[in-house]
């Protein structure tokens, strides 16, 4: 049996991947057993399709780009049909040292779900951080949770342990979550 949620990362540095362990960890004391991780560069983009639930983690690298694993698999993705699967997006970014582009790559991967049909859920408040523009946001939220390993990786567990509870709602895992009766 697959597990309901699939988490799909790229990372370049490290630093994405540790988050992802992080992650893991939250939803493990919420949620246990439900998530199945993969490298994006390890597996082709229609497992993807095997999944209810997709959680995306991709940091924004260079001027506003893709980290290059999803890069390689961008227009991959235009060949699958997402419709019905609720996707969540967690970004790493510089919003010091990018201000610019801080997690774009939320929105470019967000949009690009999207126009597959997927629903993307996870969105959070641009409130409490300090940069000019994102193709992440819209309407003062991120397409998902942006995340500044850089400048605030004290602020990340608490934005996780929120984030859970809110895939944990919009996912609707509660039901999971609800010990059996004997």
């Amino acid at each position: 049996m697959t597990t309901p949620i699939g988490l799909f990362y790229g990372s370049n540095t490290g630093f994405t991947e540790i988050v992802v362990g992080q992650l893991i960890a939250e939803f493990e004391m919420v949620a246990p057993d439900l998530i199945t991780v993969h490298n994006i560069a390890d597996v082709p983009v229609e497992r993807l399709l095997d999944y209810a639930y997709l959680i995306i983690g991709c940091p924004t690298w260079n001027v506003g780009q893709l980290q290059e694993d999803w890069d390689a698999r961008f227009l991959e993705l235009e060949t699958l049909d997402l419709t019905g699967k609720k996707v969540a997006i967690f970004g790493l970014g510089d919003q010091y040292g990018y201000p610019d582009n801080f997690c774009d790559a939320i929105g470019i991967l967000g949009r690009k779900l999207a126009a597959q049909g997927a629903e993307l859920v996870g969105y959070t408040s641009a409130e409490g951080y300090e940069f000019s523009y994102s193709v992440g946001v819209e309407n003062g939220r991120f397409l998902g949770l942006a995340l500044d390993e850089e400048n605030e990786s004290d602020r990340t567990p608490d934005r996780l342990i929120d984030w859970v509870w809110q895939l944990v709602d919009e996912f609707d895992l509660v039901h999971l979550l609800e010990p059996v009766a004997a």
